[in-house]
């Protein structure tokens, strides 16, 4: 059994729910953040400064994105210590409890990736298309 019918059709592709959040969550900051947000919640102001080259309209999209996924909740705070905070989710932590061992996979082969691609980088440098 295949887990990708044949032809992939570009309407199977824009229709597969796999394919939109794996695009979401592979996005340059999201998993940062939503593994910053698994630790304790951040204030807006406290991302911004603990990620740097992130701008702040990059930071409240990929916010909102996360929200309305359901990964991340927002609370508005009140009062004179007035803002916003974020937190993860239950649903964001266990996609990080997916997500963690493929990172650490990542690390215990990074030696042998990078060879792999030093090696394809050499000879593909002296073939022919």
């Amino acid at each position: 059994m295949s887990l990708v019918p044949v032809p992939v059709t570009t309407a199977a592709r824009t229709a597969c729910p796999v394919s939109d959040l794996l695009a979401r969550v592979g996005d340059k900051w999201s998993l940062l953040l939503l593994t910053l947000l698994a630790d304790h919640p951040y204030g807006f102001n406290e991302l911004d400064r603990a990620v740097h080259d992130l701008s702040r309209r990059i930071l409240t999209r990929t916010l909102r994105n996360l929200e309305r996924d359901g990964l991340v909740t927002r609370h508005v705070r009140p009062g004179r210590a007035a803002g916003v905070e974020y937190a993860a989710t239950d649903l964001g932590r266990s996609l990080l409890d997916l997500v963690v061992p493929l990172g650490q996979w990542v690390l215990a082969h990074e030696d042998e990736i990078e060879a792999a691609r030093s090696r394809y980088d050499n000879t593909s440098a002296t073939r022919s298309v």
